[in-house]
């Protein structure tokens, strides 16, 4: 089995399987509910993603003053950052697993809205799935199987505040004895290209491209922002909980 049979074709087949079922059986529609219905079942896994981040971030002071306190020793630096690490049951690894498990998942999404949905494509179907024959690709006006400037430019400005929210849980480039750290510097830089350089290259690509994967993109983002925000809230509130209960 490859790619296109584990991923794409079970995707494509759950969006006619909507578009079926819908009663006003509108592609825009099911693309936006499918879009959700994936982004729900990734949901545990992106929010621990974004709890392991948030601590990871939480915990750059004290990561930094170690390496501060021990600089010429870097198997105590190793070790007493592992048991930060336990201390705050976090696995920065586990983190990395969790984003590579989702990516295929978002890759057959996009694919699916990628190659639209054509007499061809149809064919890819189970024998199961109901043929819908011709699908309206027509969304409020916009026409899902062509480019759209509009709605590539709306993908590129959510696109922005999602990296923000990302970038935010970064610390910013700190001093150490009157000296900003090189590396801290170069990744607070980089940070700020990336801000601005995501978005462009959202509009970009998308404004060519059939506009059901910038509804597609407009529909994951504001999922993406909307989660990231109750999962902070949630870490926020559980910590000051934990403060006064201690107190």
């Amino acid at each position: 089995m490859n790619f296109f049979q584990i991923f794409y074709q079970p995707l494509l087949n759950a969006l006619i399987i909507i578009y079926n079922y819908l009663p006003s059986h509108s592609f825009g529609l099911a693309v936006i509910v499918l879009t959700v219905l994936i982004r729900l079942l990734l949901y545990p896994l992106a929010s621990e993603s974004i709890r392991i981040q948030k601590i990871t971030s939480d915990l750059q002071p004290k990561i930094k003053e170690i390496k501060n306190k021990y600089k010429n020793d870097k198997e105590k630096q190793t070790l007493l950052t592992m048991d930060l690490f336990k201390e705050n049951k976090l696995n920065p690894l586990k983190g990395v697993l969790l984003i590579l498990i989702q990516v295929p998942i978002m890759i057959g999404l996009y694919y699916v809205f990628f190659y639209g949905i054509t007499p061809e494509i149809l064919t890819k179907l189970y024998p199961s799935v109901s043929n819908p024959g011709m699908i309206d690709s027509n969304f409020f006006g916009f026409d899902l199987a062509k480019g759209s400037l509009f709605m590539a430019i709306i993908a590129g400005v959510l696109q922005y505040f999602q990296t923000k929210m990302v970038t935010d849980l970064t610390p910013r480039a700190t001093r150490n004895g009157g000296e900003t750290d090189m590396m801290e510097e170069m990744q607070s830089q980089m940070q700020k290209y990336m801000l601005y350089f995501f978005p462009a290259v959202t509009v970009f690509i998308f404004w060519k491209l059939p506009s059901a994967l910038s509804l597609y993109w407009i529909t994951s983002s504001v999922f993406s922002i909307a989660q990231q925000y109750l999962v902070l809230r949630s870490l926020v509130s559980a910590k000051l909980g934990a403060s006064v209960s201690r107190v």
